[in-house]
């Protein structure tokens, strides 16, 4: 039986390095200037695609898509820049919304903010063992 799996997933290495054998580029662009910025893009004959400008080390936005290996078409949209890397696309999972509860608890505390007492008034708590 091991033998078996094995073959098999031999075999499916084998198939599935041939599914974009014969792939070619159709359009192939990159642009580097003096101040930094640049730009590139590329596209092949099986569907995949990719596009991306931006200043090196700053910030970036692009896009890619591709075909699945379940046939569903996929985008990608980002962006990345001091706030993080931020993709979009319909195939990323999506938080769960916000609970009822938390909600009302996160507007009780905007509605009802600590006391705080200032650093001035602080005493210090000695506790005798």
């Amino acid at each position: 039986m091991f033998k078996f799996i094995v073959l098999t997933a031999v075999l499916a290495l084998v198939a599935a390095d041939n599914i974009d054998k014969d792939a070619q580029i159709r359009s192939q662009a990159s642009d580097i200037s003096p101040d930094g910025s640049y730009s590139w893009a590329f596209e092949t004959s099986n569907g995949i695609a990719a596009q991306e400008q931006g200043v090196g080390g700053v910030r970036a936005a692009g896009a890619s898509s591709y075909v699945s290996p379940d046939g569903t078409q996929i985008q990608l949209t980002y962006t990345a820049d001091e706030n993080g890397f931020h993709p979009e696309g319909s195939h990323l999972p999506q938080p769960p919304p916000i609970p009822e509860y938390i909600l009302r608890s996160l507007e009780w505390n905007a509605a009802h903010p600590d006391h705080e007492i200032p650093e001035d008034q602080l005493r210090p708590t000695l506790k005798h063992f």
